[in-house]
């Protein structure tokens, strides 16, 4: 029988052969890209963070972004406006539908990626779960929010007078950072189901699920640029994401007061649009309305003579 005397990470057998200890191998992180414009590039700063669970395990190799990176990811929101504005209410329905179907199907790494972030098995399922049906709930939204919100006004006059939501445009999110999916599915869905594109920052702390997120929508048939997702630091990338001329609205979903100050302090320089989602619970009721989907659209007031309506339709 073959005698082995282990030293170091090295195990010597009796006949001089050297074997390498399996279990003192270096372990290869897997690096995980933002997401911008429908591709998956490295940030341009070059720089990465490695987040790290309870016990102190080291996560993965997660892109630290900067300020370039974001303004990136507007220019390529930007770009995406239109077009996805422009579809009609049915097919951005089809696609959320997707997305659910697509998260669905890959159930078991997502739940896997939430354990590593020290969640249990338990709470892990039900959050995916939820993050689904959140998805869902918001496709059924998107050909229904504008009948319900539309108006026709009584006017003084000859006129008719029609009051309709439109997408604002481009939508800035700081996410949740105590979740790593649900809260960033809550932000996301509302704001894409109204016709917006969005530039989102994930968590911090609990980045994985975000990434893989990302691959989700990548093969959902969602247009590249309609949702952008960076990760790094709140602390770094506040200011810019109220500060950009180019965004329509912000929504901040952490309670940081300070951060809440500066801005609304810089959004009164750019009257842009800011929301505070301080305060809710994204695992009940409370975290899907309707109401998430008006936040960041505009009502457009449309008059319509009378007398051009009725010749139009050939009497009145």
């Amino acid at each position: 029988m073959e005698k082995t005397i282990k030293k170091s990470s090295l195990t010597i057998s009796e006949n001089g052969l050297e074997k390498k200890n399996a279990s003192r191998r270096l372990e290869v992180l897997k690096t995980y890209k933002i997401y911008i414009g429908g591709q998956f590039p490295r940030t341009e700063s070059g720089r990465y963070y490695i987040p790290t669970n309870a016990a102190g395990k080291k996560l993965a190799n997660v892109c630290l972004s900067s300020r370039k990176d974001f303004r990136d990811a507007v220019v390529a929101a930007r770009g995406a406006v239109s077009g996805w504005s422009g579809r009609a209410a049915f097919n951005r329905s089809q696609i959320l539908y997707r997305m659910a179907e697509m998260l669905e199907g890959r159930k078991a790494q997502f739940i896997d990626e939430l354990i590593q972030q020290d969640s249990t098995k338990a709470k892990a399922e039900k959050e995916v779960n939820l993050a689904i049906d959140r998805l869902i709930y918001y496709a059924g939204w998107c050909d229904k929010f504008q009948q319900l919100f539309s108006a026709v006004n009584p006017v003084a006059s000859s006129h008719f007078n029609f009051s309709v939501p439109e997408p604002t445009g481009v939508v800035a999110v700081i996410a949740p950072q105590g979740d790593s999916l649900l809260g960033l599915v809550s932000v996301i869905a509302p704001v894409i189901a109204g016709g917006n594109t969005c530039v989102v920052l994930a968590s911090e702390t609990k980045p994985l699920c975000a990434v893989t997120f990302a691959e989700v929508l990548n093969s959902s048939d969602l247009p590249g640029g309609v949702v952008n997702i960076l990760t790094g630091k709140p602390s770094e990338l506040a200011t810019w994401f109220v500060d950009h001329m180019d965004v329509n609205a912000t929504i901040y979903c952490e309670n940081n007061s300070d951060t809440q100050k500066m801005m609304r302090e810089k959004s009164a320089t750019n009257l842009k649009r800011i929301f505070f989602y301080d305060k809710i619970n994204w695992y009940t009721d409370e975290g899907q309305s309707p109401y998430f989907i008006m936040d960041t659209q505009e009502i457009k007031t449309t008059w319509h003579p009378v007398e051009n309506i009725a010749g139009a339709g050939g009497g009145y």
